[in-house]
């Protein structure tokens, strides 16, 4: 929109709901704006994560055909992404696996103190 549309619109709007009212009508249209515009933003995020993830399975069916033997450029990249991820993953459940075990360990076995200590 041009800066004569944007005036156009201003001055019917100060016509039809008069100057107490507008105010408010533009903060209301305003965040109408802000949350479509958002949405459309996350709808958009969304679908080219879903594109890449296909891509990433078209490409991985692809190496499967070739037996991962002479790949093509392309391939190895999408290849060594997936491995990336899968080991990235693994390395997170393990964090979290070995840092629970530890609690339970402490848990299971409490410190013992020396016979010759009194309480």
């Amino acid at each position: 929109m041009g800066m004569g549309e944007l005036l156009i619109i201003a001055v019917i709007g100060l016509l039809v709901l008069g100057p107490e009212r507008l105010p408010v009508a533009i903060k209301t249209v305003s965040g109408w704006i802000r949350s479509a515009k958002q949405m459309a933003g996350s709808i958009s995020a969304e679908i080219n994560h879903e594109l890449k993830a296909n891509e990433l399975h078209q490409n991985l069916k692809k190496a499967e055909q070739q037996g991962l033997e002479n790949l093509s450029p392309e391939l190895n990249e999408t290849m060594q992404e997936l491995k990336d991820a899968a080991a990235s993953v693994t390395r997170q459940y393990e964090n979290i696996g070995s840092s629970e075990s530890d609690e339970s360990n402490k848990d299971q076995h409490p410190e013992k103190k020396p016979a010759n200590e009194n309480p």
